[in-house]
């Protein structure tokens, strides 16, 4: 039982240093980024793209870090549920900046359909996690509904790397290999939404993913 508290112990203080580590980086990467950009750029609109989401994923990780750090063992379910739900605003939000910043770095002009597509999945994944079904701050939220307004999130992550993909393809470029950043993002992802809830330990799975979104974040240093 010592060994096992100790390995709990252990994987806490990893899991605290590393999203120190994480919104560290992102936001960081974010004020040097527009600092080097001029207003409208597509660096400009990297460093806003990466502002949004280390901010969004603060009101998360923050209340997170204190919550393992906290030996009152104070309920943080309420706080760390609204993080989860600005969270999930704030990645489509990220998306939807990939998507613009694909279209303008590709010089892609893109079917008015498709882009109508794309930003309604945005849309319908606001409205989704809006509906009081999520139960955000509850102990135990909805795991049907966590997949539900998952859908139009993962569609959308696969058309965002789809547009990259296709761009690294014909084009290649600086950007070339921000599809496969997407496509591990997802792939670590899925798993979560899927299993954490029967299994804790598959929640570690976000540890890479974020990895995944760090390297997506940098990659907005390559463009001039």
């Amino acid at each position: 039982m010592t060994q096992l508290n100790a390995a709990k112990s252990t994987m806490k203080r990893v899991e605290i240093v590393f999203d120190l580590i994480y919104l560290f980086t992102v936001l960081t990467s974010a004020a040097i980024l527009y600092s080097t950009a001029r207003s409208g750029d597509l660096r400009w609109q990297f460093a806003l793209m990466s502002f949004i989401l280390g901010v969004g994923d603060s009101f998360h990780l923050i209340p997170r870090i204190y919550s393992i750090m906290d030996r009152n063992n104070r309920d943080y379910t309420a706080l760390l549920g609204i993080g989860k739900f600005i969270t999930s605003i704030t990645m489509t939000i990220f998306y939807v900046f990939l998507w613009e910043i694909g279209k303008s770095y590709y010089n892609f002009n893109s079917n008015i359909y498709i882009t109508i597509i794309v930003y309604g999945l945005a849309v319908m994944r606001f409205l989704l996690c809006i509906f009081p079904q999520n139960e955000w701050m509850d102990k135990a939220p909805s795991a049907k509904w966590a997949i539900i307004r998952n859908i139009p999130f993962l569609v959308l992550g696969m058309m965002v790397m789809l547009l990259y993909m296709t761009g690294a393809y014909k084009y290649g470029g600086s950007l070339s290999f921000l599809w496969l950043a997407v496509l591990i993002s997802f792939a670590f992802y899925i798993p979560v939404v899927l299993f954490a809830r029967t299994n804790p330990k598959v929640g570690m799975l976000m540890l890479p993913k974020s990895c995944a979104y760090v390297v997506i974040v940098l990659m907005g240093f390559s463009i001039i």
